[in-house]
């Protein structure tokens, strides 16, 4: 009977332990349409199955893979936001750990002099005595124990509430660490892009002053002919120069941006990575459609992280609660207690001790309650958080959207545009060897063959880079558990 009844009491207490105080956790509604403004002819299911792709499936060029393989393995901030989740998972255990009695050995040597005339017992008691000797008396007291101080019994949830705060913030954590890894790969993706680039407007540049100078060698041998003027002369060396100043430019730019692309990826870039390619043949899974449902957006490892936080502050308004109600804690130690080392550990020296105490607030200064209504607060800020959150990234996805959609269309166009003045440029080039037309035409040709070039290269880029912002917006990967 004796177990049963102690069974029935541990079964009680864990039943009144289990119990908090938190408020019923709701879903803030999300403050976005239900879907994005159809872009293109696509179907919802598949924009739903590319948001949760992963990276490899997204990104099939091989040197970009190497690369965000390197950038997921060396990255410092990447590492920092690792290092940083398992910071938050040791508070939260450092936090459970609260609701555990915390059980220790305990050892004690006391030794006390006291004077004639008082007397005293084991342990530190002291009285008035008559008959004691003039030289006083010296008392040693041994005790070794095991015992706890001061659990506190969670009757309220006040414990389990800070614990179930610090779980959530730890799983904050963990998404934030996702959204970096996100953030990671699209950031590598752009900077390879932006290297591609480089390399192909220094191509363009590089024909262009070889053009220009074979152009320039020609107006010369016409002016020593007395074929053409000195202005005609001087229009060709200023087109050379320009395109001298603007290979030293771009030769700076690329370099820096491989620096920018070494920095991502945590070390040198692999001899084995080219960059001799063309930036208009790479794909980055143009197949993607647009119909996407706006509630994908809830799985977004920073729109998750937002709400981790938020349920983190609906627990703590339960620990702010808790604390208006009484506190029991329990002292409590079993051992052996002896005035003699050697009779430590004798029969008859068991000695245990119990000191249940409880706690009832009465008067506080309005501290409890100034502690519940900043913890509502905070939850509020948090709700606001949470909502921005989503409305952002709604935002992302939509520009991204949109964005792809123009950007066709635009590079379309100026494809063509390049088509229409590259063939200016050759006719222009051929009247004037005809005599035709002077060579001011040419250099305007030039000019204009030269910039639609750049132009070219430069909605191309555009165009690759918005697909990988796509992808980090649509929270692309976000069902990869493990790092790849």
């Amino acid at each position: 009977m004796k177990v049963v009844r102690k069974l029935g009491v541990v079964a009680v207490v864990t039943a009144l332990t289990a119990c908090t105080m938190e408020p019923r956790y709701e879903r803030p509604v999300a403050p976005v349409p239900a879907t994005w403004a159809d872009k293109t002819a696509a179907s919802t299911n598949n924009t739903t199955a590319a948001a949760i792709r992963g990276w490899r499936d997204f990104f099939p060029d091989r040197n970009m893979q190497r690369l965000i393989e390197l950038a997921l393995a060396n990255n410092r901030d990447l590492r920092v936001a690792a290092l940083n989740v398992q910071a938050t998972q040791a508070q939260y255990r450092i936090q459970r750990s609260d609701l555990f009695p915390t059980v220790a050995a305990t050892g004690l040597e006391q030794i006390e002099k006291y004077p004639s005339g008082v007397t005293a017992s084991p342990g530190g008691t002291a009285s008035v005595g008559a008959g004691a000797g003039t030289g006083g008396k010296t008392i040693r007291f041994f005790e070794a124990g095991v015992g706890f101080t001061s659990y506190e019994i969670d009757l309220f949830g006040r414990i389990r509430s800070l614990s179930h705060e610090a779980f959530e913030k730890y799983l904050s954590s963990e998404e934030t660490r996702r959204s970096t890894r996100l953030s990671l790969i699209a950031q590598v993706v752009s900077g390879y892009l932006t290297v591609l680039a480089d390399e192909t407007i220094l191509k363009v540049t590089r024909e262009t002053l070889k053009s220009q100078t074979e152009s320039y060698d020609l107006t010369k041998r016409s002016l020593d002919a007395g074929t053409t003027t000195a202005l005609a002369f001087r229009q060709a060396a200023t087109t050379v120069d320009t395109a001298k100043a603007n290979l030293a430019q771009y030769n700076r730019q690329a370099a820096q941006d491989r620096n920018a692309l070494v920095l991502l990826i945590g070390g040198p870039i692999p001899d084995d990575i080219s960059f001799d390619v063309d930036l208009g043949t790479v794909n980055l899974s143009a197949d993607l459609p647009a119909g996407v449902p706006s509630e994908v957006l809830a799985n977004r490892p920073d729109v998750l992280a937002s709400e981790h936080t938020l349920i983190a502050a609906n627990a703590d308004i339960g620990a702010a609660r808790a604390a208006f109600f009484p506190s029991i804690t329990l002292t409590g130690q079993f051992g052996s207690a002896s005035t003699q080392l050697s009779g430590l550990f004798k029969a008859g020296s068991a000695a245990w001790s119990f000191a249940p105490q409880i706690t009832l607030p009465i008067f506080t200064g309005g501290r409890n309650k100034a502690s519940l209504d900043l913890s509502r607060i905070e939850k509020d800020i948090n709700i606001a958080q949470y909502e921005k959150t989503l409305q952002t990234a709604f935002r992302e996805v939509d520009d991204a959207l949109s964005a792809r959609q123009t950007l066709d269309e635009q590079l379309v166009a100026q494809r063509a545009l390049l088509e229409d003045t590259s063939q200016s440029y050759e006719l222009a080039n051929l009247r004037f060897k005809n005599g035709v037309d002077s060579f001011l035409s040419v250099l305007d040709a030039q000019r204009a063959l030269y910039s639609a070039q750049q132009s070219v290269i430069s909605l191309e880029l555009i165009r690759l880079q918005n697909m990988a912002t796509l992808y980090k917006a649509l929270g692309g990967g976000m069902r990869e558990k493990t790092p790849e």
